[in-house]
C-alpha cells in the first residue's frame, strides 16, 4: 500500500505562510487525486483542498479559498499546499490522503500553528 509521508508544519505569526509536502512511497497517478486534510483539537477532520493527478483540476474547502494553493510534481510523487495569510484557526494537524476515498492508513501528519 502505499506509504505517505507530510512535512513542512511549523510555528509561524498570523499572516506568514507555510508550503506543506506530502511524498508518497508510490506512484501517486495510481491514486487519481489526491486532498489535504486537517483536523483541530476537538474537531473532526475536514478537507481542505483536492487535485485531480491527470488533469491538475483543483477544489477547496471555503477556509481555504483565495489563501491556499495545491499542487502536484506527479514525476516526484509529491503533493504540496501552499498556505498563506494564515489565521489562528488554521491551527491544526495536516494530512494528506487519497481523495474522494482516502486510504485506510493515514500519515502522521504535520502540525501547523499560527499565533502570535
Amino acid at each position: 500500500q502505499v506509504q505517505l509521508v507530510e512535512s513542512g508544519g511549523g510555528l509561524v505569526q498570523p499572516g506568514g505562510s507555510l508550503r506543506l509536502s506530502c511524498a508518497a512511497s508510490a506512484m501517486i497517478v495510481s491514486l487519481n487525486a489526491m486532498g489535504w486534510y486537517r483536523q483541530a483539537p476537538g474537531k473532526q477532520r475536514e478537507l481542505v483542498a483536492s487535485i485531480d493527478l491527470i488533469f491538475g483540476t483543483t477544489n477547496y474547502g471555503d477556509s481555504a479559498k483565495g489563501r491556499f494553493t495545491i499542487s502536484r510534481d506527479n514525476a516526484k510523487n509529491t503533493v504540496y499546499l501552499q498556505m498563506n495569510s494564515l489565521k489562528p484557526e488554521d491551527t491544526a494537524v495536516y494530512y494528506c490522503n487519497r481523495f474522494p476515498q482516502p486510504l485506510l492508513s493515514w500519515g502522521q501528519g504535520t502540525q501547523v500553528t499560527i499565533s502570535s
